[in-house]
């Protein structure tokens, strides 16, 4: 039993030291999504609220895409692990519609952070009879955009 105590102190240390080394995300800073899209988190407050700005690449409507205000909230919690979950909507300022995503902040394998979302778009439409094709839904993959400085 001594002779394996060295063993158990060095795999105890090893597994410890990973666990430290669990990189946490941060929404805060400039992203883009897998079709272009642009989305800057610039402020967040204890309680996880935070607001932004999202310029999409992709839209609808013929109208010129104008950059759109996001309001948010991050998941905070006692046992947040580091990869919090989290909520934004974005209400666009050149359509008839709001936008809102769910998802989860993730460190990959290379310490990269990857925002992983899920959205529900809601358009207006002229009468009940055309609920039917008011709301779209679909997925995004935000990498955070590096700085060009």
């Amino acid at each position: 039993m001594v002779q394996a105590t060295p063993f158990l102190l060095v795999l105890f240390l090893a597994l410890g030291a990973h666990g430290a080394s669990v990189k946490k995300c941060n929404l805060i800073g400039r992203w883009v999504n897998d079709l272009g899209s642009n989305m800057t988190i610039t402020t967040m407050n204890g309680n996880g609220v935070f607001a932004g700005s999202y310029h999409t690449a992709v839209t609808a409507t013929s109208n010129e895409i104008k950059v759109s205000p996001l309001q948010g909230s991050l998941q905070k919690s006692p046992n947040q692990k580091g990869q919090p979950t989290f909520g934004f909507t974005v209400n666009w300022t050149f359509s008839d519609s709001i936008t809102v995503f769910t998802g989860q902040c993730f460190v990959d394998d290379d310490g990269k952070e990857v925002l992983k979302t899920m959205w529900l778009l809601r358009s207006r439409v002229e009468n009940i009879k055309n609920d039917w094709k008011a709301t779209r839904v679909g997925i995004n993959v935000f990498t955070r955009l590096q700085s060009q400085e």
